[in-house]
């Protein structure tokens, strides 16, 4: 599995990658393979104001439904509706053209709370390496 070092991420599956006052998100490459073929996607609209952590959209996976949870809190301001007609973009390429919406983050300290590709990789146990 795909964790780009310089990407942040989310407990709930996210990533964000930071473009100025900006952030992509998406789905991380754990989760896609958690869900199996993703099927429908649920997007926000362009002009939703999302709070960090609730609920802005969901997935349908081969092995069910999951909710999309706001990783920073801003306004969105695109959104990739390539997925809506092609969702598989998500298991294929998750980290650029399976990006889900960009954001104008209202607090950019918010990003403290998101977790760095080596602990987001040690809170799904995918360390291959590890001696314990």
């Amino acid at each position: 599995m795909d964790f780009p070092e310089e990407l942040k991420y989310s407990k709930e599956h996210l990533w964000v990658r930071v473009e100025g006052a900006r952030a992509v998100i998406g789905i991380t490459d754990y989760v896609q393979d958690v869900l199996g073929t993703i099927f429908t996607v649920e997007l926000p609209a362009v002009g939703d104001e999302l709070e960090q952590d609730d609920s802005f959209g969901a997935l349908e996976g081969r092995k069910g439904p999951s909710e999309l949870y706001a990783p920073v809190s801003g306004t969105v301001l695109e959104v990739n509706e390539e997925l809506e007609a092609a969702p598989e973009m998500l298991n294929d390429d998750p980290y650029d053209g399976g990006w889900i919406a960009v954001v104008e983050m209202d607090d950019p300290e918010e990003l403290k709370s998101l977790l760095s590709a080596e602990d987001y990789i040690e809170s799904v146990g995918e360390d291959e390496n590890e001696e314990e």
